[in-house]
């Protein structure tokens, strides 16, 4: 297979062109109590000292960059329901130990992307609390409530994540406060959650502030309309979006929203077509070629500038290997072809061993995203496997001209 090669011409997010992204869910990566069952949504206890003593196996397969999951004080085992935006939960750890793993990560030349949730909160969250209180209240700007009684706007359908009002003076300033805190800690950039959430004018006065606080760093959004209905269109902020919704969304137009604001997002359209070629196909060989014209096609979409990294599995869907009906060599054939496009790879923690399931994911079943968040099985690796994707990411490496890491 011959790497389609694309010019990169952003100065902020040049090192991003040439990353290998190692995607860490942190409670359940390294640290956890074996004792703690996984199939409940319970912090498991992995943490950042974790992740830290796991760096000579990060190292040794490879990769240059990290994302780790929302690492801020919160009351749910992912990170995503956030209850002070300023501060490390102590079940994941201390700044103390954020700052070691950032300095660990740089003195190895792997940089650091934290995952980042401006557009909602948990609603234990002190701010949100106030905000009930009555309608007077200082916080009540804060978040969209209906003005005849104490109903909000949410995350989607998800009650217990009030969206927060990122127009207001205040509450944009305390968010992207938060961001501008951790820049300054030594992250590289962040995955921004949900990015179809806030407005355009959040998403620039956000990029200017992050930029000037750090130029090289990379933001990533999430921008995908997967299982939102159209009761929950009142709570996203992308440009005509009943219109859009009547024509029917396309996801490279949805990737599209964000030039401009952001120095790309996360290829959903590429993992629906890895998953239709390769993991849905009887012989997946004889479609490899229509693959690869699907994503040329694609990239012609966007400007040179604009990274679209590239993923087969994610913390919110069934693992590629359960797609595949568990079939190693569709997984290979995978990762294989992520490895050849221009654009960043993205590994998410255990594809390199195999991690897979046997019920699936469903968007409306509770907590069956679970599946796909097992503990990383240190004591079974796949170590054929694992050594397959090293000489992917060596090869990859060879074949681009990296950008240097060093700090």
């Amino acid at each position: 297979m011959t790497t389609m090669s694309k010019k990169n011409t952003s100065k902020s997010s040049g090192w991003f062109r040439d990353a290998v992204v190692y995607h860490i869910l942190v409670d359940r990566f390294a640290g956890y109590r074996a004792d703690r069952n996984p199939h409940k949504p319970v912090f498991l206890g992995g943490n950042l000292k974790g992740v830290a003593g796991k760096m000579p196996y990060l190292v040794n397969l490879g990769i240059n960059t990290i994302w780790l999951s929302p690492v801020y004080k919160t009351t749910a085992y992912h990170g995503y329901h956030i209850t002070d935006f300023y501060t490390t939960d102590a079940r994941f750890g201390s700044e103390k130990d954020l700052k070691y793993l950032i300095n660990l990560c740089h003195q190895n030349n792997i940089r650091v992307l934290l995952d980042f949730v401006p557009n909602h909160c948990s609603n234990k969250h002190p701010f949100f609390r106030e905000a009930l209180k009555d309608g007077k209240n200082r916080y009540r700007k804060w978040f969209y409530f209906n003005r005849f009684n104490d109903n909000n706007l949410c995350f989607l359908h998800f009650r217990e994540l009030p969206k927060i009002n990122l127009d207001h003076k205040e509450a944009r300033e305390h968010i992207i406060g938060a961001a501008r805190h951790w820049l300054q800690m030594g992250v590289d950039g962040f995955r921004l959650d949900h990015a179809i959430g806030p407005s355009h004018d959040f998403w620039k006065a956000f990029r200017n502030e992050v930029h000037s606080v750090s130029p090289e760093a990379v933001l990533i959004g999430e921008a995908w309309l997967e299982g939102v209905h159209f009761s929950m269109l009142k709570t996203i902020r992308i440009r005509k979006k009943y219109l859009r919704w009547l024509l029917s969304f396309k996801p490279w137009d949805i990737e599209r929203e964000y030039v401009g604001e952001m120095d790309g997002v996360l290829d959903f359209f590429f993992r629906h077509r890895i998953t239709e070629y390769i993991a849905w196909k009887d012989d997946p060989a004889h479609h490899i070629h229509k693959l690869e014209t699907s994503m040329k096609n694609h990239y012609k979409r966007f400007p040179d500038d604009y990274l679209l990294p590239s993923f087969i599995e994610n913390h919110d869907m069934n693992r590629f290997l359960y797609d595949a009906g568990q079939q190693h060599e569709k997984l290979k054939k995978a990762l294989e072809f992520q490895f050849s496009l221009p654009q960043p790879p993205i590994i998410y923690y255990g594809t390199e061993t195999g991690l897979t399931h046997t019920q699936p994911v469903h968007w409306d079943v509770p907590f069956s995203d679970l599946h796909a968040r097992q503990p990383m099985p240190w004591e079974s690796l796949d170590t054929e496997l694992v050594d397959f994707c090293k000489e992917l990411i060596q090869k990859r490496k060879k074949q681009l001209p990296l950008v240097s890491q060093s700090r």
